[in-house]
């Protein structure tokens, strides 16, 4: 079927259909982003389920939609389930949207879509904007095999262990990070893989202040040093390209304190193994100290 018969094969059956969930995009930050499609569906469902009502009822007044709201965030979705469900089930349309590009992606709406399916309703998808699929085809690093993490876990035995996992990575990998937390991060990214991995930071997507920034992680680091992070960060990292893989922090430290033994200065060895392993040179003499403190 090509596009002109199936357009008008969906003009006899027109949506929004009955006991069905639409995973709808919205523009994350350009309002021309939003589709034909997605603009009916958001002004002619039963009901919309957004993260933060007040936002999406900002999107909701630009569009002249009066469809109501319904607020479905990490916090409330357990409670909320069944009364979304009880909408499907009575034959009304319900759509999923975030507060900006497309929903399921790092929040929870994979758990609707799931338990939709669970109880035989269909799931629509509306495509729409994505952070992470247009930070990384805008990246100029490869495309053909990547991974997604979001946003890394803030208990630190997690994120050291996902950090390892992410430095031995071979192919692209996509983080977010929120303004306050970028430096952290690019400073955790350089210890565990090095200061000169491939690395491209997208701030403000399809907004007026649209950037691109970096090459190296080392070269990040410095710019968001003079300048203060601002706004929505999408880091594509260039994937571990080393023919052998990196060594651990232990086997790192290990080489430096061989070396401090066979009287090498401090200051020298720890530059060697920097050399030789990809850790910075700074963090190995700052580990050198606290063991000398001890």
């Amino acid at each position: 079927m090509d596009l002109i018969e199936d357009h008008q094969h969906q003009q006899e059956r027109s949506e929004p259909y009955p006991g069905t969930l639409y995973i709808v995009g919205t523009p994350i930050g350009n309002l021309g982003d939003l589709s034909p499609r997605a603009k009916h569906i958001l002004k002619t469902a039963s009901l919309i389920a957004c993260e933060d009502t007040r936002r999406s009822g900002q999107l909701l007044k630009l569009i002249k939609s009066k469809v109501p709201l319904l607020s479905y965030h990490k916090h409330n979705y357990k409670s909320r389930q069944s009364q979304l469900l009880d909408i499907l089930e009575s034959s009304g349309s319900l759509a999923l949207i975030s507060d900006a590009g497309l929903p399921g992606i790092n929040d929870p709406g994979q758990e609707l879509v799931h338990a939709a399916r669970c109880n035989s309703h269909e799931v629509i998808c509306i495509p729409g904007p994505c952070a992470a699929t247009t930070a990384l085809v805008i990246s100029g690093l490869p495309s053909e095999r990547f991974c997604f993490e979001g946003f890394l876990p803030k208990k630190q035995s997690l994120r050291k262990k996902r950090l390892e996992e992410i430095s031995q990575e071979k192919r692209t990998t996509i983080i977010y990070e929120s303004p306050h937390q970028l430096i952290k991060l690019l400073e955790d990214l350089s210890i565990s893989c090095g200061k000169e991995r491939p690395i491209q930071i997208a701030r403000e997507l399809t907004k007026r202040y649209e950037e691109s920034i970096g090459k190296t992680i080392d070269e990040v680091i410095k710019y968001f040093i003079k300048n203060k992070p601002k706004g929505e960060f999408t880091i594509v990292l260039g994937g571990n390209n080393n023919k052998k893989d990196r060594i651990s922090e232990l086997e790192a430290l290990n080489k430096l304190n061989i070396l401090i033994n066979k009287g090498e200065k401090s200051n020298i060895a720890a530059r060697k193994v920097a050399e030789e392993t990809g850790y910075e040179k700074k963090w190995l003499y700052s580990k050198l100290h606290k063991r000398l403190d001890k």
